[in-house]
């Protein structure tokens, strides 16, 4: 048998035709988990931080501020994209990879939700009400939004976390999500 490809043939998928993964569904689950891994991993460690360090505090949090009415919708947007094209990919989820992707995509689902929909509205809220975080440490409300902050980045990294699994899961969602027959 030859090793020589055969430029005349028809090129196939091969992890397609052994398990049943429909290839174009799993390669947009692959890209929206990739782009959410990538993206909360980019603004959560590099980003952010940097921010922080190159201004004073409440500038900082004002430049930060301005990313996240896109940076929620985002990670949002692509754990619901990444929840739907993994089911439409996926024909078999029995297989422990399998399941324990479609647990993190519902967890992140659920997370980005109460994050988006809850959490930063009620942060942004009580924002308001601190004049400087400079000046105002001890401030009921500068402890409340201290409080609210913790949670929020508490979450934040446990949704960065979870795409990256999904990432390290990637392999092996794609050869198990073979029809039983």
């Amino acid at each position: 048998m030859s090793t020589r490809l055969d430029p005349s043939a028809p090129l196939e998928v091969p992890f397609a035709a052994e398990t049943g993964v429909r290839p174009a569904w799993f390669l947009l689950y692959a890209i929206s988990v990739a782009l959410w891994a990538g993206g909360t991993t980019i603004f959560t460690l590099l980003v952010a931080p940097a921010v922080f360090r190159s201004f004073h505090r409440d500038l900082a949090g004002e430049i930060v501020g301005r990313v996240f009415p896109l940076y929620f919708p985002y990670v949002l947007g692509l754990s619901a994209v990444a929840l739907v094209a993994f089911l439409a990919a996926t024909r078999e989820r029995s297989g422990a990879a399998a399941r324990l992707s479609l647990a993190l995509l519902v967890m992140a689902l659920v997370v980005n939700g109460y994050v988006s929909f809850k959490l930063y509205p009620d942060i942004q809220a009580v924002k308001r009400e601190v004049p400087s975080f400079e000046r105002d440490a001890d401030s009921p409300a500068r402890r409340h939004f201290g409080r609210l902050h913790g949670l929020s980045s508490a979450l934040n990294l446990l949704v960065l976390c979870d795409g990256l699994a999904l990432v390290l899961l990637l392999p092996a969602v794609g050869r198990s999500g073979a029809r039983s027959p």
